[in-house]
């Protein structure tokens, strides 16, 4: 995963989220000697009245982006953060992605229930879905040498793949 890992973008949503993903994902990045750009995106309404101004989304971004430089700080892996404005969080990721020429996507899933993803869009389907480059999902908690993983079948639970150059499917709404 060498070149994966070399400059990472890490969507943060939150202080919680910005410990799992980093207790996830700082590990493998560091024994790759790669680098880190966490990202907050605040979702616009797209001509809406916001819920928050900028100033306090912007303040909240600081206290997640706190979590992530000091984890990288411990972990000694370069970190970068970027607050991105976007009406769609996973276009402002890939955006962001983009911009700072990372060579994968990086997260942990987060744990919400199926009305909730429907009713409010499944983010991490988006990201995996509409990937132009590699996103990697890992699993919370995970770590290198971790030996009290809970795989009965021996699969190795690092990290899944999803190869960005794969052509998308067409699916049928039928099936949601």
């Amino acid at each position: 995963m060498g070149d994966l890992l070399e400059r990472v973008v890490l969507p943060v949503a939150s202080e919680g989220d910005a410990r799992d993903t980093c207790e996830a994902v700082l590990p493998y990045v560091a024994d790759a000697g790669g680098e880190v750009v966490a990202v907050h995106v605040v979702e616009k309404a797209g001509g809406a009245i916001d819920k928050a101004g900028v100033e306090q989304r912007e303040e909240y971004a600081a206290d997640v982006f706190a979590v992530v430089t000091d984890a990288c700080d411990d972990a000694g892996v370069p970190c970068e953060t970027e607050v991105v404005f976007a009406t769609d969080i996973a276009d402002g990721v890939f955006d962001a992605a983009r911009d700072h020429d990372a060579s994968a996507v990086a997260f942990t899933p987060r744990e919400s229930s199926r009305w909730l993803d429907l009713l409010t869009g499944d983010d991490t389907r988006n990201l995996v879905k509409r990937a132009d480059r590699p996103v990697l999902a890992f699993p919370a908690g995970d770590e290198p040498g971790d030996d009290d993983d809970d795989d009965e079948d021996g699969a190795d639970p690092t990290a899944s793949a999803v190869a960005a150059d794969d052509p998308p499917t067409v699916e049928d709404d039928d099936d949601e």
